[in-house]
């Protein structure tokens, strides 16, 4: 007997009514499981991702184990860049290096258009495996955003300070934004062939836009955001926005069309209510947390939920990744109590 499709995470980004609140784990593919470190003794990262069927598992092994209510795409969102012409490598305990970084508008000319079908084959087979034969949640997809993906490749790699990439945005405007143009592109051709594969729900990562102050994020990065987003919707999935300690942009991220906006840890939900932001929102347990004793986390979960369960628009997650210090067990306690705790409140409304 089948198993009837659970899509609980998109009545609630649309704001539908649920007998639960979807929770799933950002990050919780790989990092804190033991079978995916058995995996990883074998094979890197890049390695996994270009094996369809591996990365598949890899992808619904915390569905099965945790119970969440999405998978999320294993991946890296560098992965597109290559095909565009960006040289990255992915180094064990560094991160994205890029061995070509952009300096100058000559080398944003040198980026050519990704051909999703060519470039990322092996993601789009990877959604379709998932999808059509072993998910009964939807798949999320994903991008990074422009500032966060151009930050990678003006800086060379992971920076603490962005002082190249907000620089480069200051000193040469022109150059800035046809390189947003060419990633906002990118992503949209990238999102669009996730979706046509099978992904039902997209979340745009914005990791390090945090560093830009509202005013700069309205002018320098706004206009490719919102044509992203908007080229995403045309596809009738919903879209979700995310970053790290960018609580101070949350109102130009709700003038975005998006459906879902994404909390770190530094803001409360209530907070962002009382800020007049109306779309569902999705977060936010600091993922330090999972380290403490049960009891600490259950006080902080009835917390969180007791601010989200206020509206029907409200997905649980996490402020920021699964780290590989978290027990699987921790994580699939929360989400089972997540969905006793909010199914037990929702029926007695």
């Amino acid at each position: 007997m089948s198993v009837p499709f659970n899509d609980t995470i998109l009545k609630a980004a649309k704001g539908e009514s649920t007998t639960h609140t979807p929770v799933w784990f950002m990050r919780q593919a790989g990092r804190s499981q033991p079978e995916y470190r058995k995996i990883k003794e074998k094979y890197s990262l890049f390695e996994i991702t270009h094996q369809p069927e591996l990365c598949a598992y890899v992808t619904k092994l915390p569905v099965d184990q945790y119970n969440t209510d999405a998978a999320i795409l294993y991946k890296d969102i560098m992965t597109p860049l290559t095909g565009i012409g960006v040289d990255v490598e992915i180094k064990s305990g560094i991160g994205p290096v890029i061995h070509n970084p952009i300096k100058d508008i000559s080398d944003v000319n040198k980026l050519g258009r990704i051909n999703p079908e060519e470039d990322v084959k092996y993601v789009l087979d990877t959604i379709k495996i998932l999808t059509k034969e072993q998910l009964n949640v939807p798949l999320i997809g994903f991008t990074g955003a422009p500032f966060t993906l151009a930050s990678y490749m003006i800086e060379g790699g992971p920076s603490k300070n962005y002082n190249k990439t907000k620089a480069f945005m200051y000193t040469q405007p022109e150059a800035w934004f046809k390189l947003m143009d060419l990633l906002a592109d990118m992503a949209i051709r990238y999102t669009h062939a996730q979706i046509d594969a099978g992904c039902k729900m997209i979340q745009v990562f914005d990791s390090w836009v945090g560093a830009l102050n509202a005013e700069d994020y309205h002018y320098f990065i706004r206009p490719s955001m919102n044509k992203i987003i908007t080229a995403i919707k045309e596809k009738n999935v919903p879209v979700t926005t995310f970053g790290v300690g960018a609580s101070h942009l949350i109102e130009e991220w709700n003038q975005l069309p998006v459906d879902v906006i994404g909390l770190d840890w530094r803001l409360q939900i209530k907070e962002a209510r009382e800020k007049g932001i109306t779309k569902t929102l999705q977060g936010n347990l600091d993922p330090a947390l999972l380290l403490a004793s049960w009891e600490v986390i259950e006080q902080r979960l009835i917390q969180i939920l007791d601010q989200g369960l206020v509206d029907h628009n409200y997905i649980f997650n996490l402020g920021h990744g699964v780290f590989p210090e978290v027990q699987p067990a921790t994580l699939k306690k929360v989400a089972q109590f997540v969905h006793e705790y909010s199914a037990n409140h929702k029926s007695q409304l």
